[in-house]
């Protein structure tokens, strides 16, 4: 793997929006707090042209937001690229973007999940560089800043860090309703595969299922030749869900088993799914398991990865170790 250079105080992060822009007046103003935070932190902060823009979901036309995220991986200064927000149309930048070039620039830690997944799944599956799979900017508007956004920094800085399961987190239908998250529920680590303790080591590959879906059979689609390069390390595979129904969760893992992007799988994480509509009395979990049942691949779900906070810093393309067990999980992140 091409790991990024380890970021440190002084060094520049950037924010570009390859998928939607920020545009409304309190989005604005967390977007401000963010980089009053960073910047009291010791880091510089700059912004690409269309960060704070947006026409139908999208912050700029797909040329244009490839233009600026080159801009930010071409500045040497750059280290770190935090993403201002997702949304649905990052995909549209992709046929602009100089995969050749890219392999030749220094690699640089990038930031960000649910549509950011379009990206970071590319530099994980094509490029061999690994990135974080954690919250976008205005999370670092937080006062204090939540231990998850601090880990990925820490990360990024080249620091071991062991991160811990939380506590609480919030009821899926409260996300986005709030600024910042009210965390109200219990977190439990479901091993749904039944065992009591679930440990599991591997290269990681994932991101969000919505996005993901997209590349399968296409052009963009490196996940065989992937899995095979890094089977002596074993696959980690983590994913979470935005929005759909659960047949349509099991019919994706089912195309995804069947595809063989499950070989020299270690283990699987799913995050804690956010706008789930349980068909025919389905839950997720078990549109999961019937869908993997066969595979005798360990699974955990209910996790703290994805779009109901909060959520845990995941290198996509790192090695983990995952270690599930009495509803508590620990990851420990190796940079190698």
């Amino acid at each position: 793997m091409n790991y990024p250079q380890n970021l440190k105080l002084g060094d520049t992060i950037g924010i570009c929006a390859p998928s939607g822009g920020i545009v409304e007046p309190e989005k604005i103003e967390r977007l401000e707090m963010a980089i009053n935070n960073l910047k009291k932190m010791g880091y510089k902060v700059i912004e690409t042209k269309n960060v704070r823009t947006e026409t139908k979901g999208r912050s700029a036309n797909g040329k244009q937001r490839a233009k600026e995220f080159m801009e930010l991986l071409e500045n040497d200064d750059v280290k770190l690229i935090i993403f201002a927000t997702g949304g649905d149309f990052l995909f549209e930048m992709l046929d602009y973007l100089d995969f050749e070039t890219l392999k030749k620039i220094k690699p640089t830690w990038i930031q960000g999940y649910s549509d950011i997944t379009t990206i970071g799944f590319l530099f994980t599956t094509i490029l061999e560089i690994p990135n974080m799979y954690c919250q976008t900017i205005k999370d670092y508007a937080e006062n204090p800043l939540g231990r998850n956004l601090i880990d990925a920094l820490k990360i990024e800085s080249g620091e071991k860090v062991i991160q811990k399961s939380f506590e609480k987190c919030e009821k899926a239908s409260e996300v986005f309703k709030n600024q910042e998250p009210t965390l109200t529920e219990k977190v439990y680590w479901n091993n749904i595969t039944k065992e009591k303790r679930i440990e599991m080591q591997g290269r990681t590959i994932g991101g969000c299922l919505d996005s993901l879906k997209i590349f399968f059979g296409t052009k963009y689609d490196n996940i065989s030749n992937y899995v095979e390069k890094y089977k002596n390390d074993g696959i980690i595979w983590f994913l979470e869900c935005f929005e759909m129904s659960t047949p349509e969760v099991y019919r994706i893992l089912w195309q995804m088993k069947n595809a063989g992007y499950f070989k020299n799988c270690k283990g699987i994480i799913f995050g804690r799914p956010l706008f789930i509509r349980n068909d025919y009395d389905i839950t997720f979990n078990e549109a999961v398991h019937q869908a993997l049942k066969d595979t005798n691949i360990p699974i955990i779900c209910d996790a703290d990865i994805g779009h109901v906070s909060p959520q845990l810093a995941i290198v996509n393309g790192g090695i983990l170790k995952i270690t599930s067990e009495n509803g508590k999980g620990i990851v420990e992140t190796f940079l190698k």
